[in-house]
């Protein structure tokens, strides 16, 4: 098996202090933290413009920016901990995550950093799981830790449970919707410990974060995100695994799925995604057939002229204009930019103004809407 990874780089203490910074600040999410540092050219110019940009969007608040000392006191309680906040591309951040354009532009690996170099394969499923789902999970994170592949999951009841307990030797990676010091479900604390003496957590939530609902799809994306595939054992037709499967398509991961029983409501998920295209297995050779062939590409590298780049000021009438098309039905964003007349440029950076100022949902499919 070829577990070489990336070259890696190394962030600046000064570099690391303003990224915390950033993405810490009022309404600015991964995919904003990139957008701004593509514009302006660094987290600190980002930093100096943020308060100009939401004041355009027409924020009705100063908007709340860490400073150096905030951003200096996480960084020494992350460290107390034994959590290290990484940047993509360097040693500890998982390179397929890192190609993501949300990849979390810190995140905040706590256990064996060598774990996260190397092939990763995601098993979620149901929460309330059957015997035979559980019994599944642990033969084939067994199999596949056996293989040399790191088990990833999210650390909840049910079958990641069961993945990650089969796969603890292998080294299993958990990720957490909360902060490091905030673990969900609770009587998991233990099994986390365990997994730190072989495997790792991440997060890319601060300290003292307690999971919400909308916090697990955000991790269900950092489980596929940082995989070669996901395998879904069971899920019902209404699942956060089955969130999971999409996200994993939508980032062109390869989606595994276990067949079940047409009279148990917990495989209706995924048997639905086997109709659905997602490739069915019933054991771990099946995935390391599929996964053999990509297993040796290096991931994507990023670059900067990929994304559509920002307008340096758009002009007030071009402004209203795009402002008055939105409203709290969600549109395309393509659809904007051709109804508004205006350059794409101009829309990204007027939708940027007012995601800043908090004014602004973004929704799965490119949709967007005013709150």
């Amino acid at each position: 098996m070829d577990t070489r990874s990336p070259q890696t780089m190394q962030v600046t203490e000064a570099e690391r202090i303003d990224r915390l910074r950033l993405i810490r600040s009022d309404n600015v999410g991964p995919r904003t933290f990139r957008s701004l540092v593509r514009h302006f050219g660094s987290s600190r110019a980002a930093l100096e413009r943020l308060p100009d940009f939401a004041r355009r969007g027409g924020a009705s608040r100063p908007q709340r920016i860490p400073s150096e000392a905030d951003a200096r006191s996480e960084l020494e309680a992350c460290a107390r901990l034994g959590v290290r906040l990484i940047a993509p591309g360097e040693d500890g951040y998982p390179p397929r995550l890192a190609e993501l354009d949300d990849a979390p532009p810190l995140l905040g690996v706590r256990g064996i950093h060598e774990v996260l170099m190397r092939p990763i394969i995601a098993i979620v499923g149901s929460r309330n799981a059957s015997a035979a789902g559980l019994k599944f999970a642990q033969v084939l994170a067994h199999d596949l830790a056996d293989a040399g592949f790191v088990v990833a999951s999210g650390l909840a009841r049910g079958i990641d449970q069961a993945a990650h307990r089969a796969s603890l030797e292998g080294g299993t990676l958990a990720v957490l919707a909360g902060g490091h010091d905030r673990i969900y479900p609770p009587e998991h604390t233990d099994l986390l410990t365990a997994i730190l003496g072989h495997g790792a957590a991440i997060s890319e939530m601060p300290l003292g974060h307690v999971a919400r609902a909308h916090d697990f799809p955000r991790r269900n994306r950092l489980v596929s995100g940082a995989s070669l595939g996901v395998i879904v054992v069971e899920a019902a037709l209404r699942s956060g695994s089955l969130i999971t499967a999409r996200l994993a398509n939508e980032q062109g991961r390869e989606v595994f799925a276990v067949p079940g029983s047409p009279l148990d409501p917990r495989a209706a998920g995924t048997n639905g995604l086997i109709k659905q295209g997602a490739t069915l297995i019933t054991e771990a050779s099946d995935v390391i057939e599929a996964v053999e062939p990509i297993m040796g590409r290096r991931p994507i590298e990023l670059r900067e002229d990929d994304a559509e780049p920002l307008a340096p000021d758009p002009d007030e009438a071009e402004r209203e204009r795009v402002v008055s098309l939105l409203g709290p039905t969600p549109v395309q964003l393509d659809d904007l930019i051709r109804l508004s007349g205006a350059s794409s440029a101009v829309v990204r950076t007027v939708l940027l103004e007012l995601e800043l100022a908090g004014r602004l949902e973004r929704h799965g499919g490119g949709l967007i809407s005013l709150l």
